[in-house]
């Protein structure tokens, strides 16, 4: 295995090993073995063996028929999907969002659901002389933003328990954090196809969500306007929903949704 240039230490080669059993495991096109992967990388049977236990463990990669061979598992199949449905987000939602900047005025913000939470990966900001909106990166809640509400009310009921489970920080006095009125919430979210969260993350800001789905069916983002709630209130304008879903109905049909 290639050396790191400069300071280098047993955790960082530990790193780079797994990073490549993860590429070897993807890169094969049945299963592989250790015997294998030790020869491929240049290391011991041992340690290949520690690691791909570890990635198991985490969901990486699997053992098929509980064989002494490993293959890509959910997770990193997930990773993947993530990886490149964010590239092609990005892409496809160029231009609507600046038709939606032009046609309203407000920030926009495209999202898409992680493990723990919303992230943003694309924002526009406002036409406003002063900046409102969230930074790319962003990493938003599920309970209290209106990406995280309308991502949220798109996962099973066995997702959303798992997810409510944990402690529900209170980001200010309007953050929903009982969960049976939060439940109640969702589910008016699942109906009416929108979410906003005035107040809920930040006082004085607000945002109003669309989803946007795959060529499946399920929900690959968010689509959202942000600004202070005397600009976008608690209850949308049919224009602010019209622009919003117009927007997020050309970003679906460009990155396959077909309904």
């Amino acid at each position: 295995m290639p050396k790191i240039s400069g300071e280098t230490t047993e955790g960082i080669q530990s790193v780079v090993l797994a990073l490549r059993i993860m590429e070897r495991v993807a890169q094969s096109q049945d299963s592989i073995g250790v015997t294998e992967l030790a020869t491929a990388l240049g290391s011991t049977k041992s340690r290949i063996y520690r690691h791909l236990q570890t990635l198991a463990q985490q969901g990486y990669i699997i053992q098929p028929d509980r064989s002494e061979r490993y293959r890509v598992g959910a997770r990193m199949k997930q990773l993947g999907r993530q990886v490149w449905q964010n590239d092609n987000l990005v892409r496809a939602a160029i231009q609507p969002m600046r038709d939606l900047r032009e046609a309203l005025g407000h920030s926009c913000a495209l999202g898409q659901p992680e493990h723990d939470g919303v992230r943003i990966v694309s924002t526009l900001h406002g036409k406003a002389p002063f900046e409102v909106g969230v930074k790319p990166g962003t990493l938003l809640d599920f309970h209290s933003t209106a990406q995280g509400k309308l991502a949220l009310a798109h996962m099973s009921e066995e997702a959303i328990d798992a997810i409510l489970n944990g402690p529900l920080a209170k980001s200010t006095e309007e953050t929903i954090t009982d969960i049976s009125v939060l439940k109640q919430h969702l589910a008016g979210i699942r109906d009416q196809g929108w979410a906003t969260a005035a107040n809920q993350s930040a006082a004085g800001l607000n945002a109003l969500a669309v989803p946007i789905f795959d060529e499946t069916g399920e929900i690959a983002g968010t689509l959202a306007i942000v600004d202070l709630v005397q600009y976008l209130e608690p209850k949308p304008s049919m224009e602010q929903l019209a622009q919003l879903s117009k927007a997020a109905r050309q970003i679906s049909q460009a990155v396959g949704f077909a309904g």
